[in-house]
């Protein structure tokens, strides 16, 4: 890997290598995720903080793997994230690593991330969900694993909005019976949604989370998800303060 001018990054993921450095997963504009080896990063004072969801501008080199980090600053954008948006942030930058391989460019999903994190910062709660789903969906087409979200699989006959469906993940929608159970159960009108861009409906949502996850699970490995846990977590906390069972 030939050394790179500086170009926009966000870190996705940072943890201590040896005593004084940090092993560091970039997203980066035109070469993808990267990772570097950031010397000494733990013990300057006054360098530039290799933190989540700020933007930087980074430049590095060297050869195989990992690469040598030899310069980052700051390059403005720097949303603040807290509660159920700072959660979400962690869980887009897990879902990156785990679905992105390394000096795999993709320009469309480092703008998205970015907009999702501006986005993030400035929505209500209620808003985040279809965020989430929309990050998940553009990132699973992104990826080469897009779903069919306008026309049923099996005949090609477009979806009908008031219409259920079981959803195969490796293929998509299939229609069913009016009295059909079990599976992941959809109605046309939340496909569509979500292939609008739109999926704001509350019900929607609720019928999208299992399928994401669903069609998300086959690549993400076996170990779950830190950020789910957070998840978890901080819903048992919410729930506690405010009387209900947990």
């Amino acid at each position: 890997m030939s050394d790179q001018a500086m170009q926009p990054a966000f870190v996705l993921h940072r943890r201590a290598y040896r005593e004084s450095s940090l092993l560091v997963e970039l997203l980066t504009r035109d070469a993808g995720r990267i990772g570097v080896v950031a010397r000494g990063a733990r013990r300057r004072r006054g360098s530039t903080p290799l933190e989540p969801f700020a933007e930087l501008l980074v430049r590095w080199g060297g050869r195989g793997e990992l690469g040598q980090l030899h310069a980052a600053e700051r390059a403005g954008r720097s949303p603040g994230l807290a509660g159920a948006a700072l959660y979400s942030g962690f869980y887009l930058n897990e879902l990156l690593v785990r679905l992105l391989r390394r000096h795999d460019p993709h320009p469309e999903i480092y703008t998205g991330y970015a907009a999702t994190l501006d986005a993030l910062a400035t929505t209500s709660a209620d808003g985040v969900e279809a965020l989430l789903r929309l990050f998940e969906c553009r990132l699973l087409e992104a990826c080469g694993y897009g779903m069919e979200l306008r026309v049923e699989v099996d005949n090609g006959t477009p979806l009908e909005s008031d219409r259920r469906y079981r959803y195969d993940p490796e293929r998509g929608p299939l229609a069913i019976g009016d009295d059909a159970s079990g599976g992941l159960v959809v109605h046309g009108r939340a496909l569509l949604a979500l292939a609008s861009g739109e999926p704001g409906d509350a019900r929607d949502l609720r019928e999208l989370k299992p399928l994401l996850r669903a069609v998300l699970a086959p690549h993400l490995g076996s170990r779950p998800l830190a950020s789910r846990a957070l998840f978890r977590n901080a819903g048992r906390v919410a729930s506690s303060a405010s009387g209900d069972a947990a």
